[in-house]
């Protein structure tokens, strides 16, 4: 006999003593930084009801929420905002355990995968059964990460597997796995180590659709069993798909080729502040590696600070005006010279004009006139420059910025030689600013300050003086995404993997080898190593501009909350 839920209260039950306490939801609060805090709960229910409950109302100043399995970070755009937040989030009651009731998302499954014999044999089950037991309920997405599109889904807990021993190289877009008690689809060919069941051809994230992202947290999903291909189907409560010009990469109106690019260098790509508040999606915010370096050139230049510059790497950029423009070269301390002609340049003869060179100032305005040749040449100290033109460069703004992620791969495309930049009329500011002093650029060890934590406790005391003490030396393996450090190993207390959780521009991450990597501009927006400390916000764009081989002092200051 089936029993039928109504709207009725269930009979009283005897009432529990008074004395007995109700467990806390709020199990402890770890600083992530000066402008983030990691939220331990004591259930997935507790996690999702605090998430539900900062994303429906958030506070002035709060930038991300990012759900985990036992975790909540909340990033802030200063200190005073994150001590609100937690003030707010010690009032919250968060023990009722009530979700949104998202929406249904079928995705049809071919269950031919991989490992579908060895989770049959882990859980003792046949092949026939686990595919029963995986298409015979409904998930919930309980939270995003990993990759933009990936959303943990949650079960009743009849298939618990663990993770694969070794983990695949290449798990192929569209891959339906489990691991643990969740379930997902990996959105883009990446990594795993996940047990793959099965595959669809449901798209997870298209950038084309309102919401990129197919399954969003709090949504449900269910999985249909189908014999040959896999599609999506769209049941009538499950969200619209149709494009629309929002998120569409489409570039902005009236902007007119103003330069050229002859020579990229090493990296060149778009950048401005970035796209925040997409975490919770898998989206890092990007933008910018150095902010305080784009936003002093777009005020030489006469723009708002976010507008989008090219940011460099090592210098060698080579940019040729089409018509008369106005710049401004921020950052690594690099030559710059003008030409008139150069490459790609002739008169009406046919023959090169002379050149004639001259050298503008690092940190001020200056013009580049149709036909000459800006070249920027390698930096005596920094890393990374950027380039601002008046009024700004035109490229395809995606989820509400013009950077490039390249971890992600989200944004505009790479720069190459030949690519035809587009300059917008200037906007918003009259006039181009005046020369600025630039911040020195450390001659030794740069230092770094780092708020300890949030999992300090997973390093022996040996190692948290060593990483305090010892300098670091950037290796060449750095990127956008972070610092490469090598030093002294750093050694855990503990064996076992830490549950993903989420992570903060600034996370100093330690992997099983031991060797720290600080997280930059395109970092994972959740990481399964733990984070020894986490750099102040102040300091970031020192970091920025350490190349390979300098050497970094961390310095320990003490947490805000």
């Amino acid at each position: 006999m089936a029993l039928k839920q109504t709207d009725a209260p269930p009979p009283a039950a005897p009432a529990a003593p008074a004395s007995a306490p109700r467990e806390p939801a709020v199990v402890g609060l770890r600083p992530a930084g000066d402008r983030a805090v990691l939220i331990e709960l004591s259930s997935l229910d507790a996690v999702l009801s605090l998430a539900r409950e900062l994303d429906a109302e958030p506070l002035p100043g709060q930038l991300d929420v990012i759900a985990a399995a036992t975790t909540v970070l909340v990033a802030a755009d200063s200190p005073e905002a994150l001590e609100a937040i937690v003030q707010r989030v010690r009032t919250l009651d968060l023990t009722s355990g009530a979700q949104r009731q998202g929406e249904l998302v079928v995705i049809e499954t071919v269950y031919d995968g991989a490992d579908l014999d060895e989770v049959a044999q882990l859980t003792g089950l046949s092949r026939e059964a686990v595919v029963a037991v995986h298409s015979g309920q409904v998930w919930n997405a309980a939270f995003g990460g990993f990759a933009p599109g990936f959303a943990y889904l949650a079960g009743d807990g009849a298939l618990d597997v663990p993770r694969r021993s070794s983990p695949r190289t290449a798990v192929p877009a569209g891959s339906v796995a489990i691991a643990g008690t969740y379930s997902a689809v990996y959105p883009r060919e990446s990594p795993g180590g996940w047990q793959l069941l099965g595959r669809t051809s449901a798209v997870m994230w298209d950038l084309e659709r309102p919401n990129p992202a197919l399954i969003r947290p709090g949504d449900r999903v269910r999985f249909e069993p189908v014999r040959e291909s896999a599609r999506l189907t769209e049941p009538s409560e499950q969200r619209t798909t149709t494009p629309t010009p929002s998120t569409a990469g489409t570039a902005a109106p009236a902007a007119d080729t103003g330069l050229v690019v002859v020579s990229p260098g090493l990296q060149s790509t778009f950048q401005d502040l970035g796209r925040p508040g997409l975490a919770a999606l898998g989206v890092s915010a990007a933008g910018a590696v150095d902010r305080a370096s784009l936003r002093r050139a777009n005020r030489l230049a006469g723009n708002p600070e976010g507008a989008a510059v090219l940011e460099v790497l090592f210098g060698a950029l080579v940019l040729r005006a089409e018509r008369d423009q106005v710049l401004a070269v921020t950052g690594a301390r690099v030559p710059l010279s003008i030409v008139r002609g150069g490459p790609g340049c002739a008169d009406d003869d046919g023959a090169s004009p002379p050149a004639v060179e001259r050298s503008p100032s690092l940190d001020a305005p200056f013009a580049l006139l149709a036909g000459e040749t800006l070249t920027l040449g390698a930096p005596s100290a920094g890393l990374r420059s950027y380039v601002a033109v008046r009024g700004g460069l035109d490229a395809p703004e995606i989820l509400g910025s013009r950077s490039t992620d390249t971890l992600s791969g989200i944004g505009p495309e790479p720069i190459r030689p030949g690519t035809q930049l587009g300059v917008l009329p200037a906007r918003g500011v009259s006039v181009v600013g005046t020369p600025e002093t630039a911040p020195p650029l450390p001659e030794g060890a740069a230092v770094l300050r780092v708020v300890p934590g949030p999992r300090q406790d997973w390093f022996t005391d040996a190692s948290a003086e060593v990483f305090f003490s010892e300098e670091w030396t950037v290796t060449p393996q750095s990127s956008r995404v972070g610092l490469r450090l090598s030093g002294p190993e750093l050694e855990r207390t503990r064996d076992g993997e830490l549950q993903s959780e989420g992570t903060v521009l600034g996370s100093v991450q330690v992997p099983p080898n031991g060797q720290p990597v600080l997280f930059l501009a395109d970092h994972p927006v959740t990481g399964g190593y733990p984070v020894i400390g986490v750099v102040v916000n102040a300091d970031l764009d020192l970091a920025a501009q350490l190349p390979p081989g300098a050497r970094v002092q961390f310095k320990m200051v003490a947490p805000p909350l």
